[in-house]
């Protein structure tokens, strides 16, 4: 049995996803098993993934249905008690997995890893901003207390234990976009992460995203799912209040100010800071300005998230 399960969907990514596999296949630690699930691509995908002839590598092709029902359709094949994610347009550092193979030893009582990760954007790289205090080499965090900037658990940066599923279940189908914070936010409720400060993982910046958030549709589902819990539990309260903080603006920057403004009413101003409340009463025109200006400026490396 491998030692490591590293799932990867695939949809319409034959420009990146070579980049994708060789960084895996270049890992110091080779104890492995890859399950590529191409989610209904359109384009050459298939033949870019077919070039690799690695006998690690499971190669299974599906209709469309989402990158949930992909990374699931992963996980119900994997035969590890560890578990991978990492989308095809990112990749890792070679030596991710024996970094995270290592500190899984040193805490085997742990269940849930993650390493910092870097931002590649057009013209330069940079390590993302964390709330985590840096005492050691790894650190130990409650996942919401962890999360204030940059989320402590990204979906390329992880190594979670199969446990970890069986005991909160495996991504939500229902969700169509944040499917992932869904599922981190289910984790953080019950495990604690052991969070690694070594940069391992690499996100390639999406230029796209201003005109992402210009068509974006709010799903309230996900914050339904918690209505309960938050209102004894202020941590979980106030990370889903950062998410509805992004939530309004995007739903603003779309033009769906009825929404914006319904989820407006359910955040607690005192804890989200005082940017952020001034960023919630600017008009559509000047957040248009702000959420370019705010991709220029990481398109250049200068740039940290305004909206979250």
């Amino acid at each position: 049995m491998p030692y490591f399960s590293i799932v990867i969907p695939v949809f319409n990514k034959e420009k990146f996803v070579a980049n994708t596999l060789k960084s895996v296949l270049s890992q110091t630690f080779s104890d492995y098993e890859i399950i590529i699930v191409n989610d209904g691509s359109t384009d050459n995908s298939e033949a870019v993934i077919k070039t690799f002839t690695d006998e690690r590598v499971q190669y299974f092709n599906k209709e469309n249905e989402g990158v949930a029902v992909a990374r699931n359709f992963g996980i119900d094949k994997a035969k590890s008690d560890f578990f991978c994610f990492l989308d095809a347009d990112d990749f890792w550092h070679p030596a991710f997995l024996e970094t995270m193979h290592t500190y899984s030893q040193k805490f085997p009582e742990q269940k849930v890893f993650a390493c910092a990760i870097e931002v590649e954007t057009q013209n330069k790289t940079f390590p993302a901003n964390y709330s985590i205090a840096k005492n050691e080499a790894s650190e130990i965090v409650d996942f919401f207390d962890a999360s204030q900037k940059e989320c402590a658990l990204w979906t390329s940066s992880v190594v979670i234990h199969k446990s970890v599923f069986e005991t909160v279940g495996n991504f939500d189908t229902k969700i169509k976009k944040g499917e992932d914070t869904e599922l981190w936010i289910r984790i953080g409720l019950q495990f604690p992460v052991v969070f690694i400060w070594e940069i391992l993982a690499r996100y390639v910046y999406d230029r796209s995203s201003v005109s992402r958030n210009l068509n974006y549709y709010f799903e309230p589902y996900t914050f339904e799912k918690y209505a309960s819990e938050e209102k004894k539990n202020p941590k979980l309260k106030q990370y889903l209040d950062l998410n509805r903080f992004s939530a309004v603006i995007k739903c603003k920057l779309s033009g769906d100010i009825k929404t914006a403004k319904a989820i407006y009413k359910q955040i607690d101003l005192d804890t989200i800071g005082w940017k952020k409340v001034i960023l919630l009463q600017l008009p559509r025109i000047v957040l248009k300005f702000l959420l370019r200006f705010k991709n220029f400026l990481a398109g250049i490396g200068l740039g940290k998230s305004v909206f979250r």
